[in-house]
């Protein structure tokens, strides 16, 4: 890439940061109270939450990971948008009307709420700092990625280097701004990548005189897999080891997106319940239309750069998308395109360690380690200092796993999302009969044991596309192990509850149910 190019691409992008400094510095004046710097006061519509919503959820994972599995293995990369989508029926039918008549400020308000208060907070945030960490992890290898094209920087100290660079802004981001300022980042965000996607889409149309079916044909043409990418099986369906890979993750996917700390916390930014079921209505729109904009971009990029170009991209499959702005709208576009894309990597980082840190200091902080006495200002006060030890985190994470495909690591941490957190959640709402031991096992048990089958399979050892090529220790065959961990917290919550000698608190769990049907007592109305 030309200089030229490269000044673009830095100009554009620090325009980006310059305006959401000033906008998180802005609203940092009004961060007054507690509900201020967790929950923006719950002070948006349904409408700007929505927006809000999909701009957390429109990760690099959903841009450069998918865009770049569709350009490298045709139809079986759009599993992952399919997933995603129908996830959020999950949200808007179950949970999300419920979770935000009940809690005030992070999902161990729910999970606690007819339970021992310090265990079972202690575990909803510890499960939350391992959720987000491995999201962070996904999106700062995104970064690295990127920033490979954006500024020609090929050495992995440089790009560790810029990803430094991204952790120290999103601190800023957090650390001044907090839910209030972290949420119109993500408003603003979601409009410059939706339309990103919508022009990247309209003029890759143009170009095949807006007929879709010569994107597929010039795709098929180009891939060495021929028309096999235009149908399911090209990489999910060769063995019944893969084909077993493809369920884990369609079910990861599906219950992992309603289980994300940082998405269930973004319910309490709305006044009321209402509001809430408006916000997922309006994602859900939002993200339909965006995954259908991928599938174009992710065939266009197979039909115009071709797999084989991609894989040896700085990035390789993350790097699909900007490729193929580059091809179709020359250097502005592809400045642009990559520009949005790595300011969608900051403002999701933000918004989860945002999560990450109201987590432990208001769950583990203030109710366990200070029983609640804790006051507001010593409360923030943890929650930023932990917000820059996950920070740092990230980054070294994000170092380590620089150039895996970040829709694969993403996939992880749903994984760990739906193994540590849906259980709980579902039987917290509709089990009469759970208890503390239930939802100690629950969460534990799918934690522990989805993190371990991760960390002895494939994604991690022994395969070429491993995190750690070089050694081989693996010796669970799935990619994705949600379909044995997500199962098992469901049995370790039902076995735990049901042989336990402590019964469940009638009277909070009665108190409960009322609240999260009508929000009568929880403060909301």
């Amino acid at each position: 890439m030309s200089t030229g190019n490269q000044a673009l691409n830095i100009g554009v992008f620090s325009v980006f940061v310059l305006i959401t400094l000033f906008i998180v510095y802005r609203a940092s004046s009004r961060n007054v109270t507690q509900s201020d710097y967790y929950a923006a006061g719950s002070s948006f519509t349904g409408g700007q939450n929505g927006i809000a919503l999909a701009g957390d959820f429109l990760s690099a994972a959903s841009f450069l990971g998918i865009s770049g599995a569709i350009a490298v293995t045709g139809y079986d990369g759009f599993l992952y948008s399919i997933g995603w989508v129908v996830a959020w029926l999950m949200g808007l039918m179950l949970i999300a009307e419920r979770l935000r008549n009940t809690g005030r400020y992070t999902l161990g308000d729910v999970l606690a709420f007819r339970m021992r208060q310090r265990p079972v907070r202690a575990a909803a945030a510890n499960a939350t700092l391992v959720i987000s960490l491995f999201y962070m992890i996904a999106q700062m290898a995104g970064a690295g990625g990127i920033v490979a094209l954006l500024l020609d920087v090929h050495s992995k100290a440089g790009q560790a280097v810029v990803i430094a660079v991204v952790g120290v802004v999103m601190l800023f981001y957090v650390l001044v701004g907090g839910m209030k300022g972290t949420t119109w980042v993500q408003i603003i965000k979601a409009v410059l990548l939706l339309l990103s996607v919508s022009m990247i889409t309209v003029f890759l149309l143009g170009k095949f005189g807006f007929d879709l079916s010569a994107i597929l044909r010039g795709a098929a043409e180009r891939s060495p897999l021929g028309d096999a990418v235009l149908s399911p099986g090209a990489k999910y369906g060769a063995t019944g080891t893969t084909k077993l890979d493809f369920l884990s993750l369609a079910l990861a996917l599906v219950l992992g997106t309603a289980s994300l700390p940082h998405v269930l916390m973004r319910f309490y930014t709305v006044p009321n319940a209402r509001e809430a079921r408006r916000s997922v209505t309006w994602a859900i729109w939002l993200m339909a239309t965006f995954y259908l904009c991928t599938l174009v971009i992710g065939f266009g990029a197979m039909a115009l750069v071709g797999p084989d170009a991609i894989e040896r991209a700085p990035g390789r499959e993350n790097s699909a998308a900007p490729l193929l702005a580059f091809h179709v709208g020359g250097t502005v576009l592809l400045g642009i395109v990559a520009a949005v894309a790595f300011a969608t990597i900051l403002a999701v980082v933000a918004g989860l360690t945002l999560t990450a840190s109201a987590s432990f200091a208001h769950d583990v902080y203030a109710n366990v380690i200070k029983r609640g006495q804790a006051d507001t200002r010593s409360e923030v006060r943890v929650a930023r200092l932990t917000a820059v030890v996950i920070g740092l985190l990230s980054i070294i994470g994000g170092i380590a796993a620089n150039g895996q495909n970040v829709a694969f690591l993403v996939a992880l941490a749903f994984a760990i999302a739906a193994s540590a957190n849906l259980s709980t959640i579902l039987y917290s709402l509709f089990w009469k009969r759970f208890n503390t031991s239930g939802t100690l096992w629950a969460m534990y048990g799918g934690l522990v044991s989805c993190v371990v089958l991760i960390v002895f399979s494939p994604a991690v050892s022994g395969t070429p596309d491993s995190i750690v090529p070089g050694v081989d220790f693996h010796w669970f065959p799935l990619s994705n192990p949600g379909l044995v961990s997500i199962p098992l917290s469901f049995l370790f919550g039902f076995l735990g509850t049901v042989l336990s000698k402590t019964p469940a608190d009638q009277r909070k769990q009665a108190e409960m149910e009322v609240r999260a049907l009508t929000g009568l007592g929880s403060g909301l109305r």
